[in-house]
């Protein structure tokens, strides 16, 4: 067994308390051994220092769509119908394979250096998103996003078969690391037959489902038309809603479908910048919160925020969730830092989020001898409210180093931006 020792810091532990206190971490079972007391701890094959920083359990981007990266910036400010039909989907259209895993490298050294330790994500050509991943040192969740609107029943069928092959093929590749899940892309852009073999597929494979729902109100007015019932009603029907089930956004829920939700087991993540830059609404987070939902935060894609920084989610989620709520108290610091870490966690299926034995060892140091994270009245506040993701020094996944002292270890950080940066102005000028 070789160990890792996370020396000299102060640790946020699972009840969201701070002690000073190391880190013992089994490297070759990537599993937290022991915190505590340095007096108390093994000496550690290897030390990383902490000295003036608060090791957290490194963040959970619930969800996203990593290879847009590469759009970043490229279609902004219009409502979510106009910016998919008219830019992003001719745009995606032009993608190569080749595209994708620059776009998803691209974001995985921005996930890194901010602290993100394991995402979830929908797209397709999952194979290169793998390969990424797995060079990477980096948890995923993947899955191939389904749209079957405007094809044919030949062409749906295959898409949907596809999303079920990605499950299986990539479950538990990367040496565990990867785990996978069905992902039809939403409730409106999917027939109601490839919704409903989506969920047996998925039921097969024995994997999650994942889908966006009730982003916005024109998600929501066609289904009551059509099925004469609430979007998360016409997903019970269909059998969407289980225990390990994901939505992403669900900012468009009445009372029943939030208790259809809290009933089902089924998890819900919020994508607060993402909602707000397309004015899509302010999700009820803190009722579902009070409901007992399984809560995560994502960023979504970076052509939609338009950065993968997890700690400006965790800001823009409580400021939102105030006025949503018309409440200074709602959505407070402390639920949005458990959001992004075991809310995150729980909400796609990864044993991360908490920094205890046993745990997964997803870690990331903050540095905090910083002029805006000074004085440090509540470590935690300054989570939600301060830190920034260039504020994090190292970042641990797997009980792996993935950064030290801001430097990605796994990844050419200069080749993967040229690289990303070169194909995304050809991707641009094809489209």
């Amino acid at each position: 067994m070789t160990t890792l020792r996370i020396t000299g810091g102060r640790v946020l532990l699972p009840d969201l308390t701070v002690e000073r206190a190391d880190v013992l971490v089994d490297r070759e079972a990537g599993e937290i051994l022991a915190v505590g007391d340095p007096e108390d701890l093994a000496n550690g094959d290897e030390h990383l220092s902490a000295a003036g920083s608060l090791v957290i359990p490194g963040l959970v981007n619930a969800h996203g769509h990593a290879a847009m990266a590469l759009l970043r910036g490229y279609a902004d400010d219009k409502p979510l119908d106009a910016w998919l039909q008219e830019d992003i989907w001719p745009a995606e259209a032009e993608l190569t394979p080749e595209d994708v895993r620059a776009g998803a490298e691209l974001a995985i050294i921005e996930m890194i250096k901010s602290g993100t330790t394991a995402f979830a994500d929908m797209y397709f050509e999952v194979g290169e998103i793998v390969a990424a991943v797995e060079a990477s040192g980096m948890r995923a969740r993947l899955g191939h996003g389904i749209v079957t609107v405007g094809k044919d029943e030949e062409a749906a069928r295959a898409d949907v078969e596809e999303s079920i092959r990605v499950a299986r093929e990539f479950d538990g590749s990367a040496e565990g690391r990867i785990s996978t899940a069905v992902m039809p892309h939403s409730l409106t852009t999917m027939s109601e037959e490839s919704l409903v073999r989506s969920v047996e597929g998925a039921r097969e494979a024995g994997v999650p489902v994942h889908f966006h729902a009730n982003e916005t109100r024109e998600e929501v007015e066609p289904i009551v038309e059509e099925h004469g019932v609430r979007p998360l009603k016409y997903a019970d029907r269909l059998g969407l809603l289980e225990e390990g089930n994901f939505l992403a956004h669900g900012v468009h829920l009445d009372e029943r479908e939030i208790g259809l939700l809290t009933e089902a087991g089924t998890g819900v993540i919020h994508c607060p910048a993402s909602n707000m830059k397309l004015a899509s609404g302010m999700a009820p987070v803190q009722r579902l919160l009070d409901a007992g939902v399984s809560v995560g935060l994502g960023t979504d894609g970076a052509a939609s925020n338009n950065d993968l920084d997890l700690f400006d989610e965790m800001r823009d989620a409580a400021m939102l969730g105030k006025l949503a709520a018309d409440s200074a108290a709602a959505v407070p610091a402390e639920a949005v830092v458990e959001m992004s870490t075991t809310g995150s966690a729980e909400a796609i299926g990864i044993g991360s989020g908490k920094i205890e034995a046993g745990a997964n060892a997803d870690l990331a140091v903050v540095d905090f001898e910083k002029p805006h994270l000074t004085p440090a009245h509540d470590p935690v506040s300054h989570l939600a409210y301060a830190v920034r993701g260039s504020d994090v020094r190292h970042t641990v996944c797997d009980g792996e180093v993935l950064m030290c002292d801001q430097e990605v270890l796994t990844l050419d950080e200069k080749e993967v931006r040229e690289t990303a940066g070169r194909r995304a102005t050809e991707l641009v000028e094809r489209a």
